[in-house]
Parts: structure tokens; C-alpha cells; sequence
């Protein structure tokens, strides 16, 4: 994650453009802007941005491109929604590589492995969970927060491997071996931090989540 520039080819790099200016496009256009008119909404939507990237700051890293840090895309996608979480996370990572921590060529690969990634299999999950599971709110925290936020960040990995490898960027024994592995107590962190995060928001202010509705969990009508 937070690939600098030149970490992968100009072929790479010219995929991920192509791939990431439509994206950006149609989830600017699903995004439901209407709710940031809500002054506590917006402020929350700012400030998750300030925190996300302050966290991105903060990784650990044994190779170019090879580095660790926590997403908050679940958590993100719980709040807005995933079209506004994509935006708010490309924000992020604005603002992360105005600070220098990733290369503005390699932001498109950047924004479509943390979060086109990160968002789409946290929302992903969230929707099964609505369609299998009861509405209750030990499975709303346990199920959204904590499982889908910890498999969100691995799927990142899995994810980042894959390229890495198919673009021969790292061989892949050593991506399985060196890299990937450290995903699965990022995951852990990041299942304590965001379900620490959903529990809180659902228990004091449900309004702060995009479609949680107390009623099914709380008993009220």
C-alpha cells in the first residue's frame, strides 16, 4: 500500500488511470451529497478524512510499496455509504501524497487497492450479512464492524500481492512468504479499532451510521 511512483511500470500505471477515472466518476455521481448538508454529517465525513490520514502516516514497511497501515474503509462505508467513502478515501490519499507518503503517477493504482478495494469488500459484505443474517445488533457490530472490516484489509493484501506479482514487481514466494502474512494482524488491528468505532457509533449516535436503524435491534417502532 501507498505505492510510490515508478514502483510499477508505465503499462500498470496507464491500466489503473483507465480504471480508476469511471470509477471515480460514477461513485461521484451515486454518492448521496445531500446528507453532508447535515452540519454534524459533514463534520464527521472531515474528520474521519483528517484522522484516515493521519493513520496513513503512520505504517511500517520493509520494501518500496510494501508498507502497512490501517484503512478505515469499513468504517467509512458504514457512515456514508460506499459511492461517499470511495470519495472520502481518495481525499485521504490526497492528502497523504501531498505529504509525500505515495506518488501522484501511482495514485489511481494507489486509490483502486486501498480503497476501490477496501470499500468494495467491506460493502460487499455488508450486504450479505443484511440478506443471511438477523437484525440484531451483535451481528450489525460483530458481523460489520469487527469481521468485515478485518477481511476488508486482507482482501487489500491479497489483492496488492497478486498485482505485485503478475507485474513481476516482487516474486511471488516472497510475497506470500515476507509480505502477505503481516495482513492477517493488520486485520486484527483494524477489527479492534473499527468495531471499537461501529459499537460506539451504534450505541450513541446511530444517526452517524448511513443505514442503521435502531428500531430491529432496540425493540422500538
Amino acid at each position: 500500500m501507498n505505492l510510490p511512483d515508478g514502483l510499477l511500470d508505465g503499462s500498470w500505471t496507464l491500466t489503473a488511470w483507465l480504471l480508476f477515472v469511471p470509477l471515480a466518476l460514477f461513485a461521484v455521481w451515486q454518492a448521496p451529497w445531500a446528507v453532508l448538508a447535515d452540519s454534524v454529517r459533514l463534520n464527521a465525513f472531515l474528520g474521519m478524512i483528517v484522522a484516515l490520514i493521519l493513520l496513513w502516516q503512520m505504517k511500517a514497511g520493509i520494501k518500496p510499496g510494501l508498507s502497512l497501515h490501517l484503512l478505515g474503509a469499513t468504517v467509512f462505508a458504514l457512515s456514508f455509504g460506499w459511492a461517499l467513502a470511495f470519495v472520502g478515501l481518495c481525499l485521504v490519499l490526497v492528502g497523504v501524497s501531498l505529504n509525500g507518503a505515495a506518488g501522484w503517477q501511482a495514485f489511481a493504482a494507489n486509490a483502486l487497492l486501498m480503497a476501490g478495494v477496501g470499500v468494495a469488500a467491506s460493502h460487499a459484505l455488508h450486504q450479505l450479512v443484511r440478506r443471511l443474517l438477523p437484525p440484531q445488533l451483535f451481528v450489525y457490530i460483530f458481523c460489520n464492524g469487527f469481521f468485515a472490516s478485518a477481511l476488508a484489509v486482507m482482501a487489500v493484501g491479497v489483492v496488492s500481492c497478486l498485482v505485485f506479482a503478475a507485474a513481476g514487481t516482487y516474486p511471488a514466494d516472497y510475497l506470500t512468504g515476507e509480505y502477505l502474512p503481516y495482513f492477517l494482524l493488520l486485520g486484527f488491528s483494524e477489527a479492534w479499532l473499527s468495531g471499537m468505532l461501529t459499537t460506539l457509533f451504534a450505541v450513541y449516535r446511530p444517526d452517524l451510521l448511513a443505514d442503521f436503524k435502531d428500531a430491529p435491534f432496540l425493540g422500538k417502532k
